[in-house]
């Protein structure tokens, strides 16, 4: 039976705005560990994330906890792909045709997916299998297609809250897999292309 994604995602974004703000911030700060502990986190180049909205877990911890030689960058539409732009606190922002701030550059001069070194990308959901469910627009998908299922930098991490967590997804032949999956207090990372993924705990 085909699942119905729709409802799906409206039930998770329910279950992840009704957390209380003082869960919210500490799994902000948790997840940052979780991220910065991963094995394949890279020494230098660029990192992006993401800017947080309709209660998406936050990423403000990370960015300020990212260590010297890694460049923060923001993603930038550009057609139907993602490129990445860096960005630090302070500097302008413009808001998108979803009404998602991003770094105020001209698209077609920011970088390309091929040039990031980690994505920590947003979920809607996710499994113990590590398939990430996104909010429907495939811009993850499209942009980083090039990947197709090894595992090798440009680096994907999917961020959210525990309470994302589902049973199972239906994977599509579009989804790109994430190589680890991070909450606040799970890192669920796949060990090989196509392999099945398991609990890592840093601490």
């Amino acid at each position: 039976m085909t699942q119905d994604r729709p409802t799906l995602r409206r039930e998770l974004r329910e279950r992840r705005r009704a957390l209380a703000p003082a869960a919210r911030i500490a799994a902000a700060q948790e997840l940052a560990a979780r991220i910065l502990a991963l094995p394949f986190l890279p020494e230098r180049g660029y990192v992006a994330g993401y800017w947080a909205m309709d209660g998406e877990i936050g990423l403000h911890v990370l960015q300020m906890q990212l260590p010297q030689g890694l460049v923060w960058c923001l993603p930038v539409l550009d057609g139907e792909r993602l490129r990445f732009a860096p960005w630090r606190s302070g500097d302008p922002l413009v808001t998108n045709r979803f009404g998602i701030p991003e770094p105020d550059v001209e698209p077609s001069s920011a970088l390309a997916p091929e040039e990031m070194a980690l994505v920590v990308m947003p979920l809607v959901g996710f499994d113990a299998a590590g398939q990430r469910l996104g909010m429907g627009g495939g811009w993850y998908d499209r942009s980083f297609a090039f990947r197709g299922t090894r595992s090798a930098p440009p680096w994907l991490v999917g961020a959210g809250f525990d309470v994302q967590q589902v049973d199972a997804l239906e994977g599509a032949a579009w989804d790109v897999v994430p190589d680890a999956i991070c909450t606040q207090s799970r890192t669920l990372l796949r060990t090989s292309a196509g392999s099945p993924q398991h609990e890592k705990d840093p601490g």
